[in-house]
């Protein structure tokens, strides 16, 4: 179960209301074979919730098993060059992200950065992007990019929040009669930001 209760104190770490994350009871490490199954159930859960206003249930299933389906993962987290972390706030799996060298020098793709809706808006996607961005530049990256649909509005205000922009906008056929609707952000990482 996911907590549910506000902070109430301003906390010290990036400016966010999040005892959590003064106390350290946030971490963020890496995805083990083991997690795999809470991350699928989460994924599911997190998608649900948010992408039901912006695509069909048809398509949220086959996203889901595209991306989420056990054996993609596994061979995801044995990958070179890849990278999924899992975000626990008291003990509990509330969120994940995976990213990757896209083989453009000096780029990674922030690929999946999901935190549950009940812990949105606490610093925890930031502290994601963070991570990311310091993988980035311990990778000699300058860059990171994502995909985020173009009326994922949450997102993409978030997204500009933590220094994205809007580099173009892009259709992509995923197969199955779907298309992702997408603008493609970047956000430079060079000089610790």
């Amino acid at each position: 179960m996911i907590p549910d209760s506000r902070p109430e104190s301003k906390d010290p770490v990036a400016g966010t209301r999040n005892p959590e994350l003064a106390r350290g009871a946030a971490r963020i490490e890496p995805v083990a074979a083991a997690d795999v199954e809470r991350l699928a159930g989460l994924a599911r859960e997190i998608w649900y919730a948010h992408y039901s206003a912006i695509i069909s249930a048809a398509q949220i299933e086959y996203m889901l098993g595209q991306r989420y389906h056990s054996a993609v993962v596994l061979a995801e987290l044995r990958s070179d060059g890849m990278w999924w972390d899992k975000l626990t706030v008291a003990g509990q799996m509330a969120g994940f992200a995976s990213y990757f060298l896209t083989g453009v020098p000096g780029e990674m793709k922030l690929d999946k950065l999901y935190v549950h809706p009940r812990l949105q808006r606490r610093g925890y996607g930031g502290m994601m992007i963070a991570r990311a961005g310091d993988v980035a530049r311990s990778n000699g990256c300058s860059r990171l990019v994502l995909a985020v649909n173009r009326n994922n509005r949450g997102a993409i205000a978030a997204y500009l929040k933590h220094g994205f922009h809007v580099a173009e906008a892009v259709v992509k056929d995923i197969g199955g009669g779907f298309v992702m609707d997408d603008y493609i952000m970047v956000k430079p990482v060079m000089g610790g930001e």
